[in-house]
C-alpha cells in the first residue's frame, strides 16, 4: 500500500512562491550537475502539428533529493480560439528509493513557471555584476514579469524597462509592476533603447528570428535567454557569441535547442567549443565573470534538474502545511507478467 498526496495548481501556489527558497533550491539542483552523479536524460518531445501542438517530458534524478519528478509539460498553440489556456502540464514525483509514486502535482504549468524565473535568477546571481540595478527585460508574458521579479530577489533592482511587440502589453506590464513592487518601470518602443545602459538584460520571447543585436550590448552587462526551448525558436544574435563569455544550462541541450544551437549553424560557434555549464560556475569549477568589463551571457533551456528540485520542495511543503488530497494505492506485490 502506497499513499499518493494529489495537489492542484490553487494548493501549489499556496505553498510555494517565487522566493529565496525557490532560488536556492534550483541552485543546489545545478550546483549537483557539475558535482554529482546526475542522471538526466534527453529531453523527450512529441510535435503534433495538426492542432499545433507540442508536448515536452522532462526528468532527472538529482542525488541528496529523496524524489524525482516527471513533468508533461503540452503546449497546443490553437487553444486560446477554443477558450483554452495553451500551456498546462503536471509533475509526476516518485521515490528516488522505491520507485512508487508519491505525489501528482496538478500544476497547469505554475510550478515551471517559478522555476524558470528562479533559474534566472541563479544566472543573474551568479554571472551579473553585484551592483547591477538596472533590467532590462524582452517579452511581456508571464515569464517576464516573474524574472523581473526574481532579479529583484538576488541584485538592488531600482528600474526596469519592458520591450515587446505589441507595446500595448509592453505598457500594462510596466504600470502593474511598478504599482506592485515601487521600483520605476518604463515600457520603450526600441528594443536597443531598453538595451542601452541596462545591467541584466533578459530575453523570454518566442521569437524564430534575433531580436537582440550583438553590437547594442556593452561591457559590463549580462544576458540571460530564457525562449530559445525548441529548434526553431532564436532571440539573440549570434554574434553575440564574439563578444560575451557564454555559459548553458546544459551544453548537451543548448548545442540542439538553444542559441548555441543557431550560432553553430552561423559559424560563430563550433559544435565542439569547449564552454562552461551554470552549474560548473556555481560549484567554482569553471569561471562565469572575471571582472566588471565582462558582458556574460546565460542560455537557459530548461532542465529537469530544476523540475526535480521545484517538485521536492512543493511536496515538502505540502506535508507541513497538511494540504492537497491523500489517495490510498494499493501496489500489486505478485510478479509483473
Amino acid at each position: 500500500m502506497s499513499r499518493i498526496r494529489i495537489l492542484t495548481e490553487a494548493d501549489l501556489r499556496a505553498i510555494v512562491k517565487l522566493d529565496a527558497s525557490a532560488v536556492d533550491c534550483v541552485e543546489q539542483a545545478f550546483a549537483a550537475l557539475a558535482t554529482k552523479p546526475v542522471a538526466m536524460p534527453p529531453i523527450l518531445r512529441l510535435d503534433i502539428p495538426e492542432f499545433r501542438g507540442e508536448v515536452d517530458v522532462k526528468t532527472a534524478y538529482v542525488p541528496g533529493f529523496d524524489s524525482f519528478a516527471i513533468k508533461v509539460s503540452p503546449g497546443f498553440f490553437d487553444n486560446p480560439k477554443l477558450g483554452l489556456p495553451s500551456l498546462n502540464g503536471l509533475m509526476i514525483l516518485l521515490s528516488a528509493r522505491t520507485g512508487l509514486v508519491e505525489a501528482l502535482l496538478l500544476d497547469n504549468g505554475y510550478l515551471t513557471d517559478v522555476r524558470t524565473a528562479a533559474a534566472g535568477a541563479v544566472a543573474a546571481r551568479h554571472l551579473s555584476r553585484e551592483d547591477a540595478s538596472v533590467a532590462a527585460i524582452f517579452g511581456a508574458g508571464m515569464q517576464a514579469r516573474l524574472q523581473l521579479q526574481a532579479l529583484a530577489l538576488v541584485r538592488p533592482i531600482r528600474s526596469a524597462r519592458i520591450w515587446a511587440r505589441e507595446p500595448g502589453k509592453a505598457q500594462r506590464l510596466a504600470d502593474a509592476f511598478e504599482h506592485e513592487h515601487d521600483i520605476k518601470v518604463t515600457a520603450v518602443a526600441d528594443p536597443r533603447e531598453a538595451v542601452n545602459g541596462a545591467d541584466i538584460i533578459v530575453t523570454t520571447t518566442p521569437a524564430e528570428k534575433p531580436i537582440l543585436m550583438a553590437e547594442w550590448l556593452e561591457p559590463g552587462q549580462h544576458l540571460t535567454a530564457m525562449g530559445s526551448d525548441a529548434e526553431h525558436k532564436n532571440e539573440i544574435d549570434p554574434a553575440v557569441f564574439a563578444r560575451a563569455t557564454y555559459v548553458a544550462d546544459r551544453i548537451t541541450q543548448t548545442r540542439i535547442l538553444g542559441e548555441l544551437h543557431h550560432a553553430i549553424e552561423a559559424g560563430t560557434a563550433t559544435l565542439d567549443q569547449p564552454f562552461a555549464e551554470l552549474g560548473a560556475v556555481i560549484a567554482g569549477k569553471a569561471m562565469g565573470r572575471t571582472g566588471p568589463k565582462d558582458i556574460t551571457f546565460a542560455d537557459l533551456t530548461g532542465t529537469g534538474v530544476q523540475d526535480t528540485a521545484i517538485a521536492n520542495l512543493a511536496l515538502a511543503r505540502a506535508a507541513d502545511a497538511g494540504c492537497g488530497q491523500t489517495i490510498v494505492n494499493n501496489v500489486n506485490m505478485g510478479d509483473a507478467a
